[in-house]
């Protein structure tokens, strides 16, 4: 019984090493992603001298929430990074700034209601979700003990 211990142990180990070393290329990555992302927002700037201003805000402001989306991923990483578990509040944050560049890279073109009222309900179903999430967290049940 107590090498199987001893086996659990090991492997228990190497996961969390393993889980570690990915963690931190994974952040790397991100990282580079969004350095990426703020260079071609800034590049895509050149486009207010050559498109119309809503055509070219359109594009910036899409550019601009999906280098939000990517902190949001960031800081769902760094939270697992340093607290060894996801907290279900970054995910849905990181869904809902996604959702919110989706609507803002379709606000200029025509789209029928049910698309529309699809989007809407997508985003109170996660507004809601995360409120639940925050108001019954594991960590208030344990202030309130």
């Amino acid at each position: 019984m107590w090498k199987e211990e001893v086996i659990d142990l090991k492997l228990t180990r190497f996961f969390e090493i393993s889980a570690r070393a990915l963690l931190s290329l994974l952040i790397v990555a991100i990282l580079l992603a969004i350095l990426a992302g703020v260079i071609y927002t800034l590049y895509d700037t050149r486009l207010i001298f050559h498109m119309d201003f809503l055509g070219a805000f359109r594009n910036i402001l899409v550019d601009l929430l999906t280098v939000l989306a990517l902190v949001e991923v960031l800081r769902t990483a760094l939270a697992y990074f340093s607290e060894g578990r996801v907290k279900v509040t970054y995910i849905i944050d990181t869904v809902m700034v996604t959702v919110l560049t989706e609507v803002m890279a379709f606000w200029y073109k025509e789209m029928n209601w049910e698309k529309i009222a699809m989007v809407i309900t997508l985003v109170l179903s996660l507004a809601c979700v995360r409120i639940i999430a925050v108001r019954f967290s594991p960590r208030r049940f344990r202030e309130e003990l």
